[in-house]
């Protein structure tokens, strides 16, 4: 029998929102969208648009990847390294510890980078590295930061970035700007151990040079295994930092070594010689020095 009355229009937004609804509660994805919420956060398909090789060789490929992962390696690491040393400076050891933590494991993902390469023999390399002209990974300004950040200081090293006045300040500031091994000792003088005025007020455009009075804070650190000292707990995560970075470094020099052997470096740098002498160059000394000495 007809009533005379016409059935409601279905707005199609919300035939679309009733029939998301229904998947949803089928355990169906959602598979309608306008942007795809996904690639409005990663930014996915930026990403994959960043890779423009140089040549036709399909390794190249493997190489401009790793290399990208690795600067946003270095980026995260910088970042947590940022995180690390407000907690310092707010006293806060106990929050500085998730910090330190995170970044010794973003060290193990960056170090993963060099074996997906091991593949590579001088062969596979040569075929493109003339296309790289004068660029190095030595010109990586991420990676100055990060070293910087370690205490690792050497202002000729922010030279290539003066054309980039942008990049040349944000690595000045880093150089000028404490260490985390400097805020770490300024926080244990806060705590009430006996550092010098040459270690806290020294200039921070250089490299901290060990110290006894540093080593002898850390054996008295070190005597109190239990649970409540965070000083300690503080001072493995940052140990563990410095032997990740280590393995970085030393992973670094076997790579160049079996695609370059002692070659001059893309950069101009000597290579080997280089990355040998840049090994020997300490991160947090005194942690591995006061070892010696602790019961």
């Amino acid at each position: 029998m007809q009533t005379g009355r016409t059935a409601p229009a279905v707005h199609p937004s919300n035939e679309a929102e009733r029939v998301r609804r229904a998947r949803r509660n089928a355990g169906d994805p959602t598979l309608e969208f306008g942007r795809v919420p996904y690639d409005d956060y990663v930014h996915a398909s930026t990403l994959h648009g960043l890779q423009r090789t140089l040549s036709d060789d399909a390794g190249e490929m493997s190489f401009l990847v790793i290399s990208q992962v690795m600067e946003l390696y270095f980026g995260l690491i910088h970042f947590e390294f940022t995180q690390l040393q407000q907690r310092l400076r707010a006293d806060d050891v106990w929050g500085a510890l998730a910090p330190a933590r995170r970044a010794a494991l973003h060290l193990e993902g960056l170090t993963a980078g060099w074996r997906t390469l091991s593949w590579m023999t001088p062969a596979d390399f040569n075929r493109f590295r003339n296309l790289l002209g004068e660029g190095s990974g030595f010109q990586s300004a991420m990676y100055r930061h990060l070293e910087f950040r370690l205490g690792l200081k050497s202002a000729p090293l922010i030279r290539p970035f003066r054309r980039q006045p942008e990049v040349h300040a944000a690595l000045t500031a880093t150089l000028e700007e404490p260490s985390v091994w400097d805020d770490v000792l300024a926080l244990l003088a806060r705590h009430g151990h006996d550092l010098p005025a040459e270690v806290l007020d020294r200039d921070r455009t250089t490299e901290h040079e060990p110290h006894p009075a540093v080593e002898a804070t850390w054996v008295r650190v070190y005597r109190d295994a239990g649970p409540a000292n965070l000083l300690r707990q503080l001072g493995e995560l940052l140990t563990e930092i410095a032997e990740k970075f280590g393995d970085w470094r030393y992973h670094h020099l076997r790579a160049v070594a079996r695609t370059m052997g002692a070659k001059v470096g893309t950069g101009g740098s000597t290579g080997l010689s280089w990355l040998r002498r840049s090994m020997d160059r300490p991160v947090f000394p005194e942690l591995f020095s006061a070892r010696t000495l602790m019961d």
